[in-house]
């Protein structure tokens, strides 16, 4: 198997911490460059010395990827930093405590749309521009369990991430046969600072869902970087439009 990146580029947004900054260490250590976002600096600044470790050049870029300017300027000052941009990682997210659908404010839903979703767009949007200049690319969203099977108490989480297997299967028709393959990840419940968050706020119903997991174990964070390298890479070249559940199983359950 070839599974050198060797002279590529990789954007990582939601990079300081959980599948972000696994799956930018696992970009390094395949070769390529990476340009981190988040708009956790403390956490950047982590990532950064974990790529820097795997010998690999990176950037740390703060970024708000609800925010279109910085968005743009996201994608144009890693092209300024490295080039180019052959691969797109847009993994950014957040959750908010379990709650009733009637109970779910204006202002939650929309902080959820924008950063589980517009967010996705907007990244999407400004790669796809980069891309079609410079005559191909791979980009991978991560959606979640909850795009399939709605996750308990998360009506806005459920819904946003749906919408983003939405805009993941349309652009993959449509740059269909201009070298840029879209696809996405499904992660179930991983090990990170997100669902730590979220396991606090909603112990009971946290407990219940891990027992449901095969294994009685939450995955992590490795694990789902490893699906979304590899659908990056030459050897999912013949892979888009795709939706890859990560979650060991718990969806067959």
């Amino acid at each position: 198997m070839n599974d050198t990146m060797e002279g590529k580029v990789a954007l990582v947004t939601g990079g300081a911490s959980g599948i972000g900054q696994a799956a930018a260490v696992l970009f390094a250590r395949r070769g390529a460059s990476v340009a981190v976002a988040d708009r956790n600096t403390e956490g950047g600044a982590e990532t950064v010395a974990l790529v820097e470790a795997e010998g690999s050049q990176v950037q740390f870029f703060e970024t708000d990827v609800t925010d279109e300017d910085q968005v743009a300027a996201l994608v144009a000052s890693t092209v300024s930093a490295f080039g180019q941009l052959d691969y797109a990682f847009n993994n950014a997210g957040i959750t908010h405590p379990s709650r009733l659908f009637h109970e779910l404010t204006l202002e939650q839903w929309d902080e959820m749309i924008a950063v589980n979703l517009t967010s996705v767009f907007l990244c999407m949007k400004h790669e796809i521009i980069q891309m079609l200049e410079q005559g191909g690319g791979a980009i991978v969203n991560t959606a979640s369990g909850a795009a399939i099977i709605p996750a308990p108490g998360q009506p806005h989480y459920t819904a946003a991430k749906r919408g983003v297997l939405g805009l993941t299967t349309y652009a993959a028709d449509e740059l269909n046969n201009k070298g840029i393959r879209v696809n996405a990840i499904c992660p179930g419940m991983i090990d990170t600072p997100m669902v730590a968050s979220w396991r606090e706020s909603s112990p009971e119903m946290a407990e219940a869902v891990v027992q449901m997991m095969p294994g009685g174990r939450l995955g992590l964070p490795a694990e789902v970087a490893e699906a979304a390298v590899w659908l990056c890479s030459d050897e999912a070249r013949w892979v888009s439009g795709d939706t890859m559940v990560v979650d060991g199983g718990m969806l067959n359950r």
